[in-house]
């Protein structure tokens, strides 16, 4: 298949997990025998175009339309303060993608393309412009939607973007089953829907690959002694990742298993409030910080130097993170409300049980995982190797490739049969 794909953040620019799950499918897709061309957002500092791994990227140069766009934009646009830059920015970069891939690759190059391959909200711009010129079958991924991520209604025009590009779509892919009851409660039209989940690379994320010394010293960065427990958070720490709650739980949880400490990375917009929140509660033993992102092979070391993940996320499509701890066989203790897809791969009963369901909002339900997993550590073994052989059997991003490609070409192939 020829794919030109539109998605807003492309290695090496990588900021959260769309741009883990596109790194690792686009090249697998080239693998399989697809020609790739990728159409992202360039910060000013990468090249416009280049090949990496097989995969044309395209990341045409911007320019500054901060000043333009509050005058052009919604309300609720112009309110976003400094994140009016970012949203001048986004526009231009769909704008300039689309005018990249129709009048110079396909118009003047004479490309052809099966279908315009388009992730999220922030590259639908681009993928909707390019289907008007080009009349070529439009295949939308939804990761999230904006009601889901800001826990309300969020960005009216976000809001109108993501319904638009659905509206426009032929078709649409989303993460979890989940993910599709609330895209069709919000009207999107059911018959367009897919479900593929996300994966991760086994090979990459295992126990054996991270030495014991690599262990020691990702636990003595943050004191935590030989017979004392790792708990561990990673991921963006914002409200919606319910990391306050987390913390809150943490003073029934030193009751329970006084040798338990909480380690908590990634990046933040709310690190004063989490620090503050610490100290009230009287826990600056207790939790550990690392407010940033760190590259995958200290991830992949935090992982294999926990005892425990906990994600307790008030809402979460997917949650990859909870993948690539059942990859390094930890028990994971995850939040499982309405909106979680974590709930549909992370098994909480019977032999496969593999991690804890427990409710986000609530702080003592939250240590009650915890407690519970870390009470009888055999068991807690257990449920990682559980967790392991599910990514094995299920989960990982060859399965997962392979299941994408095939729907697309079986979604192209009904279209043609019409």
């Amino acid at each position: 298949m020829k794919l030109a794909v539109f998605v807003w953040e492309f290695p090496p620019r990588i900021v959260g997990g769309l741009g883990t799950y596109i790194s690792e499918i686009a090249p697998r897709f080239v693998k399989m025998g697809s020609d790739v061309t990728v159409f992202t957002l360039n910060d000013g500092s990468l090249e416009e175009h280049e090949v990496l791994n097989g995969i044309d990227v395209y990341r045409p140069k911007i320019l500054n339309s901060e000043d333009v766009v509050p005058t052009v934009v919604a309300d609720d646009i112009r309110k976003w303060g400094r994140g009016i830059r970012f949203f001048a920015d986004l526009t231009m970069s769909n704008i300039l993608s689309a005018d990249r891939l129709v009048n110079n690759l396909v118009q003047k190059e004479h490309r052809d393309y099966d279908a315009i391959v388009v992730h999220d909200w922030l590259s639908i711009m681009g993928g909707m412009i390019s289907k008007r010129e080009l009349n070529r079958p439009l295949i939308f991924h939804l990761h999230s939607t904006e009601k889901g991520r800001s826990l309300g209604e969020g960005s009216k025009t976000v809001r109108d973007l993501e319904f638009s590009g659905g509206e426009k779509a032929d078709h649409v892919v989303t993460v979890s089953y989940s993910m599709r009851d609330e895209l069709i409660s919000q009207g999107f039209s059911q018959g367009k829907i897919n479900v593929v989940y996300n994966g991760v690379d086994p090979e990459k994320y295992e126990m054996k690959k991270v030495s014991s010394e690599k262990i020691q010293d990702v636990r003595a960065r943050y004191g935590i002694k030989p017979d004392e427990y790792m708990i561990l958070f990673i991921g963006r720490i914002v409200v919606v990742k319910g990391v306050d709650r987390l913390v809150q739980a943490m003073t029934s949880v030193k009751k329970t298993v006084p040798k338990a400490k909480l380690v908590i990375v990634g990046t933040s917009d709310m690190q004063y409030s989490i620090e503050e929140l610490v100290k009230t509660l009287k826990l600056e033993d207790r939790v550990k910080f690392r407010f940033e992102f760190i590259p995958e092979d200290e991830r992949i070391a935090h992982y294999a130097a926990s005892d425990l993940c906990v994600f307790p996320s008030l809402y979460e499509p997917f949650g990859i993170v909870a993948l690539e701890a059942m990859s390094m066989s930890k028990p994971v203790v995850v939040g499982a409300t309405s909106g979680s897809g974590m709930r549909e791969f992370v098994v909480p009963n019977g032999p496969d049980k593999c991690g804890l369901h427990v409710n986000p909002y609530e702080p003592n339900d939250i240590a009650w995982g915890i407690t519970s997993a870390l009470e009888d550590i055999e068991k807690a073994r257990e449920m990682g190797t559980n967790g392991r052989r599910l990514v094995l059997e299920t989960y990982n991003w060859e399965a997962v490739s392979s299941r994408t490609l095939r729907l697309y070409e079986d979604l192209l192939q009904k279209d043609k049969s019409k």
